[in-house]
């Protein structure tokens, strides 16, 4: 498990705060890859997390990739959560969220080890049913929950701005939630494509990390994310999934993947000066 303060020491030691989101799709793998190996998934994300390991402070597989496969993509997510550096957080892109007893099965499977397997640091949780479906994951001592707060779907204006006594619905789930545990256990999920409302949410998120998916194919721009929402302590975790692991289908696939990966962190280095970060 990885805790706030190891995750401040490793943006600060790498001078990076990416996350590089594992949306392994099997049409998308290169023929070489899919066409030699036993498990072309897990080989494809093995060959991703060695060329960029250095560069990043996070890993995101998303629970969809694997599962539509059934039992092997199962295990594919297994052997992948087992690869991934220790020193770099790993989440699970499940967007759980149901009923306390239902919550706790879902904080067993992607949690305990002993379980299903798998021990990922933090996982997404969709917040709609309330305490009830979010504090079974945190009875997992050290483990993170990331709350979806503002997300940049097109649908999310939908709900996520409805007033709800003078505010909008995001704001009152952060300050909600921000009494469930503190900015040590909590995350949320705040879409890039929404930088200018990055001001007004650390307003009620102020300490806690934001993950910001949305940079990269989804048009997101990092320096406006970094602009409204970047902290003392950086609080962003910007995760960049399609735009660095297919940046090549072919035999270069992980160098090209390092390069863009690269480039994000060269990017960030500079954002984390302008800071004061580093």
């Amino acid at each position: 498990m990885l805790s706030r303060q190891q995750l401040i020491q490793q943006i600060k030691q790498k001078k990076s705060f990416l996350c590089v989101g594992l949306d392994t799709d099997i049409e998308k793998i290169p023929s070489f890859i899919k066409e030699g190996y036993a498990d072309p998934i897990f080989e494809f994300n093995k060959r991703i997390i060695d060329a960029t390991r250095d560069l990043c402070i996070a890993y995101k597989p998303n629970a969809a990739f694997y599962e539509r496969h059934g039992v092997p993509g199962l295990q594919s997510l297994i052997k992948t959560s087992e690869y991934l550096p220790k020193d770099c957080l790993s989440i699970i892109d499940a967007k759980r969220g149901d009923i306390g007893n239902t919550s706790g099965m879902y904080a067993r499977t992607f949690f305990d080890r002993n379980a299903a397997g798998m021990d990922f640091d933090a996982i997404t949780v969709a917040p709609y049913m309330g305490n009830d479906s979010v504090t079974p994951f945190l009875a997992f001592e050290g483990k993170w929950v990331i709350l979806l707060a503002l997300t940049s779907s097109v649908g999310s204006k939908d709900f996520q701005y409805l007033d709800v006594d003078g505010q909008t619905l995001y704001e009152t789930v952060i300050q909600k939630a921000n009494t469930w545990a503190g900015a040590d256990r909590i995350m949320f999920v705040v879409g890039a494509t929404k930088s200018t409302e990055f001001s007004n949410i650390r307003k009620f998120a102020p300490d806690n990390f934001l993950l910001v998916p949305g940079v990269g194919a989804q048009g997101g721009n990092l320096q406006e994310v970094c602009q409204y929402g970047i902290t003392k302590n950086c609080g962003l975790i910007v995760n960049a999934s399609r735009s660095i692991i297919y940046a090549s289908n072919g035999e270069d696939f992980a160098e090209a993947a390092r390069a863009e990966a690269l480039k994000l962190q060269q990017e960030m280095e500079v954002e984390l000066v302008k800071a004061g970060v580093i």
